[in-house]
């Protein structure tokens, strides 16, 4: 149901997944394994990441915290039609908001709505359904990487991609990631391509792909 504009709108939390060895920096799956015993999981070695891949919020930068509050504010609009001014007051009081890149979320929270209908008519080219059938959580990540792709030009065009398959992870669906990374990796070749060419030719990227 769709909340009035009085209404704060709802945080959404991270819906379960199984993580996939999907992207184009090759990390290795860090996919948790029963035991032997089948009871419990491993203890899980330090390194940055939980056990279904995603990062830890201690190895988070201040502008992937800007992405994930984004995230949640593109997510209201997107279900609740909220405006952005209302969802920008409730995002900035979320715990943890202080350390994220508020310049960053700015841009993109607002950057987003503004300019919705110009990003969903780049994205639809590289869509094998109608853009309703998307969940509104890879509907939102793309927009962030759309948006990054053509504002914001100091980010390569594979951290791009990469912090949208973290977000897509953490947040969205089983394989959500893998649909965004398919995307985004189209349009980096369409709106990033001078940047990809020449890592190509470097032989930096290596993508994968299903």
């Amino acid at each position: 149901m769709n909340s009035s504009p009085s209404e704060k709108p709802n945080t959404f939390a991270p819906k379960p997944f199984v993580a996939q060895s999907l992207s184009i920096d090759n990390r290795p799956d860090s996919t948790a394994k029963k035991t032997a015993s089948g009871n419990r999981p491993p203890r899980q070695v330090r390194t940055g990441v939980t056990s279904t891949g995603a990062r830890k919020a201690g190895s988070k930068s201040v502008r992937s915290r800007a992405r994930e509050f984004a995230l949640q504010a593109l997510y209201q609009h997107l279900v609740g039609r909220n405006d952005a001014d209302s969802i920008d007051i409730f995002t900035r009081d979320l715990a943890g908001f202080s350390k994220a890149d508020t310049t960053h979320y700015d841009a993109l929270m607002h950057g987003c709505i503004e300019q919705a209908t110009d990003l969903d008519e780049l994205i639809l080219p590289f869509l094998d359904r109608p853009l309703a059938e998307i969940s509104p959580i890879e509907h939102s990540v793309m927009w962030i990487g759309t948006y990054e792709f053509k504002h914001c030009l100091d980010i390569p065009w594979r951290v791009v991609i990469n912090e949208c398959i973290e977000l897509a992870k953490e947040f969205g669906g089983t394989d959500g990631h893998k649909y965004v990374n398919g995307v985004l990796n189209g349009l980096a070749s369409e709106l990033r391509s001078r940047e990809v060419q020449a890592d190509i030719a470097n032989g930096k990227v290596n993508v994968v792909t299903d």
